[in-house]
C-alpha cells in the first residue's frame, strides 16, 4: 500500500534521473547556464515534484492532473534533450540512454495513471 510519494518507484526512479541530469548538464557551455541547461533541469525537477505533489492532493482527479504534468514535462525534457545533441552538448549514446530512462518513467507515470483510474 502506498503511504507517501516516497513509497512510489516513478517518484524513486524520476529522484534519480534528476540527479543524472544535473551531472550531464554540468558540461554544458556557461553561456547556456540560463537557457537551456536551465529549462532542461526545470523540467526535469518538475518530473518527481509533480507526482509528490499530486499524491499529496485528497482526490484521485487531482492526483491524475499532476501525473499527466509530470508526463509533459518529460516531453518538453525529451525535446530539449534531442536540441541538446543538435548542438553537441551531449553526446548520441548519452542522449538515446537518457531519453530511454525518461521513457520507462513516462510508461510507469502511464500504469500509475490507469491503476488510479481503477
Amino acid at each position: 500500500m502506498v503511504r507517501t510519494h516516497k513509497d512510489l518507484d516513478v517518484w524513486k526512479k524520476s529522484i534519480d534521473f534528476v540527479t543524472c541530469i544535473y551531472k550531464m548538464t554540468e558540461s554544458f557551455p556557461k553561456s547556456e547556464l540560463y537557457g537551456l541547461t536551465s529549462q532542461i533541469r526545470r523540467s526535469a525537477v518538475s518530473i518527481p515534484s509533480n507526482i509528490a505533489e499530486g499524491a499529496t492532493r485528497k482526490g484521485k482527479n487531482e492526483f491524475k492532473q499532476f501525473l499527466y504534468i509530470a508526463l509533459a514535462s518529460g516531453a518538453e525534457l525529451e525535446t530539449q534533450l534531442i536540441i541538446s545533441g543538435n548542438l553537441g552538448y551531449v553526446k548520441e549514446e548519452q542522449k538515446e540512454q537518457l531519453i530511454n530512462e525518461l521513457a520507462t518513467i513516462s510508461r510507469m507515470i502511464q500504469g500509475l495513471l490507469k491503476s488510479i483510474s481503477g
